[in-house]
């Protein structure tokens, strides 16, 4: 009797997600390739390279203290700040994020929450400037979105792993705030795992397609999930 008690609480924990929160570089959007590219360029000035286990580090906090990251675990903070590698970096990207690509299923999943009546949005550490470049060709499937929150906004003191975000996205929704035990979360970076975990929101999704270093090509990496098999991409979770 405990066991199956237990089992009809874990599935009435699982029906009660109401609301998703989706992350957008490298899970909507394919754009963590051009990150690691000029990272790349920039770091064999010095006859370094970029990995994997750096990305992971960088990835899903604000600009500025993924560039404290990137300098100080390379090495190179005494020939390159992190300002100074901001400046450099956003003169390749400018050029780069206009060309995004969705992730693949990344279409086929939010057009079917959306005609489902799912209230779905973003919350992303890209700052306003940036994520108009990035998704100015994918104009429509943005505006499915109920609303998105980006690193710059006011409420956003932290960049992940803090909770900020999560929090201010679920504020947003219409009739908010909503309990977080209600909301599931769409990331592929583990600070961005922390930060919905820190926030409260117990389903958190986590998947990220790679071509990294170090890591065979497509690879699909699972991280924490929650309630869903191993080895998975977007378009699995829709039958």
């Amino acid at each position: 009797m405990a066991n199956q008690g237990s089992t009809d609480a874990s599935s009435a924990r699982k029906a009660s997600i109401t609301h998703v929160i989706f992350d957008m570089d490298g899970l909507l959007l394919d754009t963590e390739k051009f990150y690691t590219e000029v990272q790349e360029i920039i770091l064999a000035r010095y006859n370094k390279t970029f990995d994997w286990s750096l990305k992971a580090k960088m990835m899903g906090k604000k600009a500025i203290e993924a560039a404290r990251v990137f300098v100080e675990e390379t090495g190179i903070s005494d020939s390159l700040t992190a300002e100074d590698f901001l400046v450099e970096r956003e003169e390749m990207l400018q050029k780069m994020f206009p060309t995004s690509d969705l992730m693949p299923g990344s279409s086929r999943l939010i057009h079917h929450l959306h005609a489902n009546g799912i209230p779905i949005c973003v919350a992303t550490g890209t700052h306003t400037r940036h994520f108009d470049l990035k998704t100015q060709r994918h104009g429509e499937l943005f505006s499915l979105m109920h609303h998105i929150v980006r690193g710059d906004d006011p409420e956003v003191k932290q960049g992940k792993p803090s909770p900020d975000i999560f929090l201010a996205a679920a504020n947003r929704f219409e009739g908010g705030p909503v309990d977080p035990q209600r909301i599931l979360v769409f990331e592929d970076a583990p600070s961005g795992v922390l930060a919905a975990k820190n926030a409260g929101m117990s389903k958190v999704q986590f998947f990220h397609m790679v071509s990294e270093p170090g890591l065979p090509n497509s690879c699909f990496i699972r991280f924490g999930v929650s309630g869903y098999g191993s080895r998975c991409k977007v378009g699995q979770f829709i039958s």
